[in-house]
């Protein structure tokens, strides 16, 4: 069992792919995906995917690159989506600064709006933090016990993991792991508590050894979760069991073995309704 914490299936590189790319996934023993929305547009899709199939859960936000296009409406109209039984995270949020292609003061402002806004839905975060780790530390600091949440592609080094996971945080291992010259992460990887810990694609990018270069997806996890499990000296199993349930205990997923699917809660919310 495997769960891919964070991909973007609803980007242009899907369109005409994604049916074989599902199939594919779940061939490869998946048992779910978190696509994840980056603007108000791109949440509506992916909310829209998630509805129509029962192993893909989303999330809604603005991207920090998009928040300089957030309008009067943006937060309520995310506000609605995030109320949808199949959204479990609110994100991608967080910083970027080094794109910048949005300002970094506007950044900070719209990055403390939507952390108000996913407590307030009592929904965890998916943080993207690039070349910002130190004002991302402090933005979610006052957050502690209030917040959770999960590093995602994380970037920086094991004090810095540490720091995170202190937090409440989990911490999120890409594709990149694979890379030779990724040494740090491959140290965050290694030296992390498994319970912390989170496996994604990010497809489709950060395509992982051996398709290094290509549009990433969903399957290709495979290979992240044995590199992770090779730097750690335990098993395929291992991994792919302790980051599924991480995942599933993060975002409030329901387990194979317990519980009703998410479809089952929308279809009895829907009867009561009726």
């Amino acid at each position: 069992m495997l769960i891919d914490s964070h991909a973007h299936l609803t980007l242009p590189e899907f369109h005409d792919t994604l049916d074989e790319t599902l199939n594919r996934a779940w061939q490869q023993g998946l048992s779910a995906i978190i696509t994840v929305g980056i603007d108000e547009r791109d949440s509506f899709r992916a909310v829209g995917l998630a509805e129509r199939h029962d192993r893909i859960f989303a999330t809604v936000g603005i991207h920090p690159h998009d928040v300089k296009n957030i309008g009067h409406s943006t937060y309520e109209k995310l506000k609605i989506l995030a109320a949808n039984d199949k959204v479990v995270a609110y994100g991608e949020i967080g910083l970027d600064f080094f794109r910048n292609r949005s300002p970094r003061e506007e950044q900070l402002r719209r990055f403390g709006e939507q952390l108000e806004i996913a407590y307030d839905a009592g929904l965890p975060v998916v943080i993207h933090d690039r070349e910002a780790h130190g004002e991302t530390m402090a933005m979610l600091k006052p957050w502690k016990a209030k917040l959770r949440g999960v590093l995602h592609c994380f970037s920086g080094d094991c004090s810095l993991a540490t720091a995170f996971i202190d937090l409440g945080f989990y911490i999120s291992i890409p594709g990149a792991v694979t890379f030779s010259k990724a040494v740090e992460m491959q140290e965050v990887a290694r030296r992390i508590p498994l319970d912390s810990m989170l496996v994604e694609t990010d497809a489709p990018f950060l395509a992982p050894v051996p398709f290094r270069g290509r549009n990433n997806e969903p399957s290709y996890i495979v290979h992240t979760a044995q590199r992770i499990a090779d730097l750690r000296k335990t098993s395929f199993a291992a991994v792919a069991s302790a980051t599924a349930h991480n995942a599933e205990n993060l975002f409030s997923l329901p387990s194979g073995e317990r519980g009703e699917t998410a479809q089952d809660k929308i279809l009895a919310s829907q009867s009561t309704m009726e």
